[in-house]
């Protein structure tokens, strides 16, 4: 059973056979293997989504980052919530850098490496979109960039 109300959803079916939509609880929060937790919502896991993956994600505040990544065929949104302000460094080298702060909208091209660092004092809080279902699946780690960002 998945974290669907009503307990509705095996193993990607619908058990009651109807053609609905329903409310999903938040999943457990986890690490993910380019650094920040991240609670999954929407996943191929949760409801069967084949191509959107949605939940939360947070840096931890003082330096918190993500590790330098791609995801080479899957688009990224995220909108951030609160905390002080991320850099987001993109680009083949992560030559590009920009701010983000509450209320901003983020977008990661397919194929971008990226990294996001939160100087702040508070952790940032961000509602994320990929679509990719099975969110850590696409995630190739590129740590000859790490050094790139201070």
């Amino acid at each position: 059973m998945s974290n669907c109300r009503f307990g509705r959803y095996v193993a990607g079916v619908d058990t009651t056979g109807h053609n609905a939509g329903f409310v999903v609880r938040a999943g457990e929060t986890y690490q993910g293997k380019q650094g920040p937790d991240y609670t999954p919502g929407i996943s191929a896991e949760s409801v069967g989504a084949k191509r959107l993956w949605l939940g939360s994600v947070t840096l931890p505040p003082g330096g918190g980052r993500t590790k330098a990544h791609v995801h080479e065929n899957h688009e990224s949104a995220f909108y951030m919530m609160s905390g002080d302000e991320v850099e987001l460094w993109t680009g083949d080298e992560l030559e590009h850098r920009e701010v983000a702060r509450p209320g901003d909208y983020l977008y990661v091209p397919a194929g971008v490496p990226h990294v996001a660092v939160n100087r702040g004092e508070s952790p940032a809080v961000f509602v994320g979109a990929r679509t990719d279902p099975n969110e850590q699946e696409s995630v190739v780690m590129r740590p000859d960039l790490d050094a790139r960002v201070p």
